[in-house]
């Protein structure tokens, strides 16, 4: 049965753990912790690499969860403020008319709507206000809002944990996308649940990638695989043949930055895919993109290249804040509608959050 996580990141959709899987005999391994009570199901959880501190009640977590999300919510309207302004201004009117139509059409196309979802919210839009037979723009800009977050609700998708053990998630992304950042906060989230998570440092093509996401393993106390110089695929063989050996929970695997155009790096994702199938037949459960939602366009362009390599599960879209090119996910809702698990809108570890499709229209038409 899966059972929702109701804390204050509420990330994932958990399973409860099979037995747990004795810890394979490792001069690495770093000695047995005492088994922690998962906050989730208030079972045994597996092993981890370190003490988990006892995780508060729901009774404790459910007064603070609302405050919360509030919290968050009101971050990402402050990051989205580049993109809706210019959207908004077109309801301060007093008419409905082909103007205001037009008017929000080259907003939408501005904020990286894209063609396609321009076309598509417009119609659905014009067809909302007949239907409801709105007569003020502010009218408009409501039913604007639920056009979006039904075009948006299908991106809308939880990360699931536990249908495998351990669950190995494949992570890749262009240089500067926050791709080894991502993975920090989800990390730190992931065993803030009581989940085991072991790191794979495949990123082996960027100067001090290891090292940053060496950072990540300290803080959070987790264990990371790597190799001075090592083959990412080896090194990514090695983290899941480890994970599976010492019951861990989660495997991330960080790749190496790259842009859809460096072939010859494309072609070592794929090595790497395909070399963590041989680790474990069903591996990877989760191949997840990280993109900069300041590229915009072209961060469709990454989605779309990125799917036809690695066929993806899922995208993390970052650096919200600040942008002007936000509707760039109802271009990918309309063209490549991969699920978009989490959205961030700042570097704090608060500021990356699960994407949920009525808050993100009404955040950026707030």
């Amino acid at each position: 049965m899966i059972l929702e996580i109701h804390t204050m990141f509420s990330f994932f959709k958990k399973k409860s753990p099979p037995a747990e899987v004795p810890s394979a005999p490792s001069a690495a391994s770093p000695a047995a912790a005492p088994t922690a009570s998962s906050p989730v199901t208030g079972k045994a959880a597996a092993p981890a690499s370190h003490p988990t501190a006892p995780a508060p009640s729901s009774a404790d977590a459910t007064p603070a969860a609302p405050a919360a999300r509030q919290g968050w919510l009101d971050r990402l309207k402050a990051g989205l403020r580049k993109t809706g302004s210019s959207i908004t201004t077109v309801f301060t009117g007093t008419r409905i008319d082909d103007e205001l139509y037009e008017e929000l059409e080259t907003a939408l196309l501005v904020a990286d709507t894209g063609v396609k979802a321009t076309e598509h919210l417009l119609q659905d839009l014009k067809r909302r206000v007949k239907d409801s037979k709105a007569t003020d723009p502010s009218q408009v800009k409501t039913l604007l809002a639920d056009a979006i977050t039904d075009l948006l609700t299908p991106l809308q998708k939880s990360l699931s944990i536990g249908d495998h053990h351990p669950t190995v998630i494949m992570v890749a992304g262009v240089n500067g996308a926050g791709k080894t950042t991502s993975i920090g906060k989800l990390t730190k989230h992931l065993a803030d649940e009581g989940l085991s998570v072991l790191l794979a440092a495949a990123d082996t093509f960027r100067a001090a990638a290891k090292e940053q996401l060496a950072v990540w393993a300290t803080r959070n106390t987790v264990e990371i695989i790597s190799q001075q110089g090592g083959d990412p695929a080896a090194v990514s063989f090695d983290a899941v043949s480890a994970g599976r050996a010492r019951g861990r929970d989660v495997v991330l695997v960080d790749t190496a930055g790259r842009l859809p155009t460096q072939l010859h790096l494309m072609e070592e994702l794929k090595k790497i895919k395909r070399v963590v199938q041989k680790a474990d037949g069903t591996a990877p459960h989760e191949v997840l993109l990280v993109i900069d939602g300041n590229t915009g366009q072209n961060a469709l362009a990454q989605v779309k290249a990125f799917d036809d390599t690695l066929g993806l599960t899922g995208l993390i879209v970052t650096k919200l804040d600040g942008t002007a090119k936000g509707g760039v996910l109802c271009a990918i809702a309309r063209e490549k509608p991969i699920p978009v698990y989490f959205i961030g809108v700042g570097e704090k570890l608060e500021d990356l959050e699960t994407f949920n499709a009525r808050e993100f229209a009404q955040a950026l038409l707030s």
